[in-house]
């Protein structure tokens, strides 16, 4: 899906957010679902037949702005694309005007520096403005969406969802060509390898006729679709159920770019009628160390340790549960189970995976979380995370890398820290704990 899916990364691949509410932006993999213009996907995508003359040095040209090594890349490149079966005629078709798109290397190199807490993210991803036109296009689409949950086993409401952070429920599925995204992408030092795949397999779906190389658009970094698939989750995922012959994201008929979302979650193991996490309280004294992604419990063993639901009933037993953070000890806390994960699958952010359930939840008409979120807290730029995983690391808590994402390595270290110092134990990076360290 946003997907470096398919097995790579997530249609939403790095998540960030966006943040207009006003326009209803989505919240999807800007590289980015997001940052865009409204132009939509033309519904109209048809594949010339016409037979195209043998491949020239001069038809093969591109324009590179005067990059001459990105043209020299392209050359070889074709090369190794025709090795893997694609054709020479869509080669010419999607790549004889292909040219080097410094904007799209100047977004890709400020992925790291943009952050913003969970609850800001929320905020916009769960809005009343997001709420109210997603339960408009559940009504719209209604018997499509049963239906899709009846193949799936999908709820209809966790689906709607991923189309409304991928894309605002069709509303900005991004404009830029994928083909000029990809090229430049795998020319690219920094993710050469996995661009340089993406590219071969959008060309493969030029080549299968779903759809042709100029009505293939999406985000900068290569989304597609009202679901904001990666050409690879594309060619492993997506379905035609509309039984029109093509598997069509693109359009604005949203059918099979639904349908394929959940033929991807319910690949990735969906279960349905198993919650994504629900919010839980924790008792007086709970012990943060266990609050880790692989210690689980059933939600009736959680409960007697006084992990209960905010009304304080125990959870039912959907299934093993973890007990989740996201904004440490003084903020939200989940009970997650293994549909969590899978939404991992297509979107490994924890904050676009609770982003997707709460969504969902909502729609389905349970409410808001109850507890808040740590509002005063400042999140660390970049640079701090950095200084953080540097301190760490030379005070004796090895984070492994020093990459200024804040992973598990860093929250093991970080939770160390915590134990040294006398501290709760729950792994959240604040501000406090920098200048502590410094």
């Amino acid at each position: 899906m946003r997907k470096c899916v398919g097995g790579v990364m997530t249609v939403a691949l790095w998540a960030s957010i966006v943040q207009a509410e006003t326009t209803d932006n989505s919240l999807g993999p800007e590289t980015g679902p997001l940052d865009k213009t409204i132009q939509l996907a033309s519904a109209d995508v048809t594949v010339s037949v016409r037979p195209i003359p043998r491949p020239t040095a001069e038809v093969l040209r591109v324009s590179t702005e005067g990059n001459a090594r990105f043209e020299a890349w392209l050359g070889s490149f074709q090369k190794r694309a025709s090795q893997q079966g694609v054709s020479q005629t869509t080669l010419v078709r999607a790549l004889s005007n292909v040219t080097y798109d410094k904007d799209v290397i100047k977004r890709d190199r400020n992925q790291a520096e943009f952050s913003k807490p969970i609850w800001e993210y929320l905020d916009s991803a769960v809005s009343d403005t997001r709420i109210s036109n997603g339960r408009e296009s559940l009504d719209r689409y209604r018997q499509i969406l049963e239906q899709i949950e009846a193949q799936y086993g999908v709820e209809k409401e966790v689906v709607t969802a991923i189309w409304g952070l991928e894309t605002a429920f069709g509303s900005y599925r991004g404009n830029n060509q994928t083909i000029r995204s990809l090229a430049t992408l795998a020319f690219d030092a920094r993710r050469a390898q996995f661009f340089e795949t993406q590219l071969i397999a959008a060309l493969q779906i030029i080549q299968s006729g779903d759809v042709s190389a100029g009505n293939m658009v999406g985000s900068w970094a290569g989304a597609m679709g009202h679901t904001q698939f990666m050409p690879t989750s594309y060619l492993d995922h997506a379905v035609d159920f509309d039984g029109d012959g093509r598997r069509d994201i693109w359009s604005d008929d949203p059918t099979d770019a639904l349908a394929s979302a959940a033929a991807y979650l319910a690949r990735h193991g969906w279960t349905k009628g198993q919650p994504w996490g629900v919010e839980v309280n924790l008792p007086d004294g709970f012990d943060f160390s266990s609050a880790k992604r692989e210690f689980t419990l059933m939600p009736s063993e959680w409960a007697a340790q006084g992990v209960v639901a905010p009304d304080g009933a125990p959870v039912p037993d959907y299934g093993q549960a973890a007990i989740l953070l996201p904004a440490g000890g003084q903020g939200v806390a989940l009970m997650i189970f293994e549909n969590f994960k899978v939404i991992e699958a297509y979107n490994g952010a924890d904050a676009y995976v609770i982003g997707i359930g709460h969504l969902s939840d909502r729609l389905a008409g349970r409410g808001a979380f109850r507890s808040d979120w740590p509002r005063g807290d400042r999140v660390l730029s970049f640079t701090e995370r950095k200084e953080l995983q540097t301190r760490l690391t030379q005070a004796g808590f090895d984070t492994q890398s020093i990459d200024g994402r804040i992973g598990p390595n860093t929250i093991d270290a970080l939770r160390a820290y915590q134990v040294a110092q006398g501290l709760p134990p729950d792994g959240y990076a604040t501000l406090q704990l920098l200048e502590r360290l410094r």
